[in-house]
Formats: C-alpha cells, sequence, structure tokens
C-alpha cells in the first residue's frame, strides 16, 4: 500500500539556523519557508536526490509543533511521510485493520498542494505517520 518515502519531519526551534546548517555546513539544496496556516506551521523542504527532509517550526501558539517543542526544546524527528496512490483507499484499509487516522479522518490539503492524512505513533511503533496522496 505505502510507496516511496516522500520525506521525514525535523520539528526546529529556529528555522534560520536549521536551514543555514543545511544549506552552509551540508551543503544541501534548501527551499524558501513557507507558512501552513492550515497545519499551524512554517516549512521548509530540503531536496535531497531520493527524498527531502521538512524542517518544521511553529506558526502560532496554537501549533502543533510548539507542543512537541516544549516537550523536546531542541527538536527532533516529527514524522515520517510515505506516499500512497489513493489516500481515502488507504485511509479505509488502515482503519478496517484498526489503525487510528487523526483530525477525524478526513484528509487535508499539506505542504506540496496534495491530500495528507495523519496516523497515531501508538499504532506505528510510537512514530507519527503522513500518508501524502501523489
Amino acid at each position: 500500500m505505502i510507496g516511496r518515502l516522500n520525506h521525514v519531519a525535523i520539528a526546529v526551534p529556529d528555522l534560520e539556523a536549521a536551514s543555514a546548517q543545511y544549506r552552509d555546513i551540508l551543503g544541501a539544496n534548501v527551499r524558501p519557508p513557507q507558512d501552513e496556516p492550515d497545519h499551524g506551521v512554517t516549512v521548509v523542504f530540503i531536496e535531497l536526490p531520493n527524498t527531502k527532509i521538512e524542517l518544521l517550526h511553529p506558526l502560532g501558539e496554537n501549533s502543533p509543533i510548539a507542543a512537541f517543542l516544549a516537550k523536546n526544546p531542541s527538536g527532533g524527528m516529527h514524522h515520517i511521510c510515505y506516499e500512497v496512490d489513493d489516500i481515502l483507499a488507504a485511509r479505509d484499509k488502515l482503519v478496517r485493520n484498526g489503525a487510528r487516522v487523526l483530525g477525524g479522518g478526513e484528509p487535508k490539503i499539506g505542504a506540496h498542494g496534495k491530500p495528507v492524512l495523519f496516523l497515531h505513533p501508538k499504532d506505528f511503533n510510537g512514530t507519527l505517520i503522513e500518508l501524502e496522496q501523489v
């Protein structure tokens, strides 16, 4: 059901510093920041030859990333994102098999302009999983 790894998301307390680290120290292609108000985050994508890294920073005080950073002030891995061909079929299969879909189970439009869903980390070995329709 899942396809290729789309990205690994890392919550960061300082978006500029993290972007500079990837650009200047690691030599990566760093995209400009983009606000995602529906998700309460500002994101920066780091483009790698085989996938992406998504840097996440809170956008507003109600951001889920603000809560994550309160528990992890240095930042850390937030989620991994896998591609799926049909997000509704994937959701339905997951729910039939006992997985919990966060946020009421309806896809939202993600940072790439495509439908996304998040799966409860307790159902997947402590890892928050995002599914993105391709």
